[in-house]
């Protein structure tokens, strides 16, 4: 006697199988699989620092829109021509604006190249599936533990005492700046100077004792009236 899964699968809507049992569980198995690694490296490692909300959301749903489109092509070779143009979009994208920090680009490419090897890699066995995503969550957690790496922020400053930016008098421009930013500089660089105007722009590296990521300091112009 035929089972209900056995009657859907022999039935057929305008020439297409209404279900394909053991298609349809590895669809399921696979994009599990995927939302749950992914999940781990945005909601563990990236929100807890950035708290950004919005990149959360984009993130989440990039990767489920991208898993989807690779997995659900037919042709193998079509699927890695998808994988490789947005890669180069996201690419060119990065690359020609600043909006977006470099940080969030790195898990944005960290995401969707999960979301593809998940999708792809179906002529190989789970243990290879589940070390490889495996070997991305411990390399995430290395890099963004400050066991291993302290974290130095940055930010571009424009400096009126014009006359300190001297090289004989850099220790007496750092003690300055500590003293009127309050924060920690270990090291500056001393960008355009404007003497008539008497300012310069000097960009400060500093160890912060706040684990989240301060996102102005990505900034690295300052804006122009009306902006």
């Amino acid at each position: 006697m035929d089972t209900l899964f056995d009657i859907v699968e022999e039935t057929q809507l305008m020439g297409t199988p209404v279900m394909d049992t053991e298609a349809f569980m590895q669809l399921l198995i696979r994009f599990f699989f995927n939302f749950v690694i992914v999940g781990i490296i945005i909601h563990f490692f990236y929100y807890p620092k950035s708290r950004r909300r919005d990149y959360y959301f984009t993130f989440s749903l990039i990767n489920v829109s991208v898993f989807f489109l690779i997995i659900l092509m037919g042709s193998v070779k079509l699927k890695i021509g998808f994988a490789l143009g947005i890669f180069a979009i996201f690419g060119i994208i990065r690359y020609r604006t600043e909006s977006v920090p470099i940080r969030e680009m790195t898990y944005l490419f960290i995401i969707i190249a999960l979301s593809v090897i998940n999708a792809l890699s179906v002529q190989i066995s789970y243990a290879e599936l589940i070390a490889t995503n495996c070997i991305f969550i411990l390399v995430t957690w290395l890099l963004e533990s400050e066991r291993w790496l302290k974290h130095v922020s940055c930010k571009l400053i424009l400096y009126d005492k014009i006359q300190l930016i001297v090289p004989e008098k850099r220790k007496e421009l750092i003690a300055d700046l500590r003293h009127r930013t309050g924060l920690n500089i270990q090291k500056i660089e001393i960008g355009h100077i404007d003497f008539l105007r008497d300012a310069a722009f000097i960009k400060v590296y500093y160890e912060s004792e706040v684990r989240e990521i301060n996102s102005v300091d990505t900034v690295t112009r300052f804006p122009r009236e009306g902006e």
